[in-house]
């Protein structure tokens, strides 16, 4: 009874080492794989041994197909109008025990709520998906030498997630903080063959065959996606994030040749000074802001009054910046290189009226 203890207890510690040796994986048993088990029966009649019976059962495992599209991230792509090659970021993962190919379609929300909240408002134009290149450029984000896929991912091994950008070129001429909303799904095709897309899957009805029979096992994604229909899906945004300018002109008295800067009047002889505020309300910078403001004949430019850069308190400007700016007759002109989101800045001039 002792040897017979004993020799459990080794096969126990073989079974324990050999559980911790193997990895364990999401996906499972690969589809496909026979498993056979063998019982065998020992016995004595009369204190001889006869001689040993055995038998034998084998079972094919069965395809369980199981796929994960994500958003990577957890904020909207922020964008400018008119940019090109706009990237939003999905990771696609097979959870499924076997090689499989997956078709891939990036459509766009039509109104409604895109994924961080926002109300769907625009289409991007010129939508594609790109699959990450791990072996040259920059892994994980869109670079010039990531793959452009025309319909599938080919050949996707068990457990493996791979990084797939939607890229898109953002319409000019829109709002600060307009939506569209980019959908990526995928749905898991036949695999096996290299370079062509597999045939569509169909989920094994009725009762378990002797073959090797196909599950879904996907979970519910978006805009419909179902479970267990074989394919999955997640959203992700473009969010418009510009300036948005509003431009007012004031003009004050300095002097009068006979009041001079007591209560001048604007008659002739009289110097006036012009300020342009542009105002930002917008969500990003303004940059490159150039202001041009032809001087009317009855006045003349005063040479050396130029002013950019200055500020605006509750609406009214404080007349300072910086010497700057050119005077081509008759126009004033001036560039101020970055107005930020919730703030303005100003062109001041002088002139005198003739």
């Amino acid at each position: 009874m002792t040897s017979k203890l004993t020799y459990m207890g080794a096969i126990g510690l073989a079974s324990l080492s050999s559980v911790a040796a193997t990895p364990a994986f999401a996906a499972g048993t690969t589809a496909g794989t026979t498993i056979t088990n063998t019982a065998t029966v020992d016995y004595q009649v009369g204190g001889v041994a006869q001689g040993q019976q055995s038998a034998s059962n084998n079972f094919t495992v069965d395809r369980k197909i199981n796929l994960l599209v994500e958003e990577v991230g957890t904020v909207t792509t922020n964008v400018v109008p008119g940019q090109t090659n706009a990237v939003t970021t999905f990771q696609l993962t097979n959870s499924s025990n076997e090689i499989l190919d997956f078709a891939l379609v990036a459509s766009q929300i039509v109104g409604g709520t895109a994924s961080h909240g926002g109300t769907d408002t625009f289409n991007a134009n010129n939508v594609r998906i790109y699959r990450d290149n791990t072996v040259t450029g920059t892994v994980g984000s869109w670079d010039v030498g990531d793959t452009l896929i025309t319909a599938y991912v080919d050949e996707l091994v068990v457990d493996t997630a791979i990084r797939l950008f939607v890229v898109s070129d953002i319409p000019a001429g829109l709002a600060n903080n307009a939506v569209a909303g980019v959908t990526l799904r995928a749905t898991a095709r036949e695999g096996g063959l290299a370079g062509t897309q597999g045939a569509a899957i169909t989920e094994t009805t009725g009762a378990n065959t002797a073959g090797k029979d196909t599950v879904f096992a996907d979970i519910a994604g978006v805009a419909g996606d179902v479970a267990r229909d074989g394919s999955h899906s997640d959203n992700d945004d473009y969010t418009v994030q510009t300036a948005t300018l509003a431009v007012t002109k004031t003009s004050r008295v300095i002097s009068d040749p006979f009041n001079n800067t007591t209560n001048p009047k604007l008659i002739p002889g009289a110097v006036v000074e012009y300020c342009i505020a542009v105002a930002n309300t917008g969500g990003a910078a303004a940059t490159s802001v150039v202001i041009n403001d032809p001087v009317p004949g009855q006045l003349t430019f005063n040479a050396g009054t130029i002013l950019l850069g200055g500020t605006v308190t509750s609406g009214t400007c404080d007349f300072n910046g910086t010497a700057g700016g050119s005077y081509t007759a008759p126009n004033v002109s001036g560039t101020i290189a970055s107005i930020a989101a919730g703030t303005a800045s100003t062109l001041v001039f002088r002139a005198t009226v003739n």
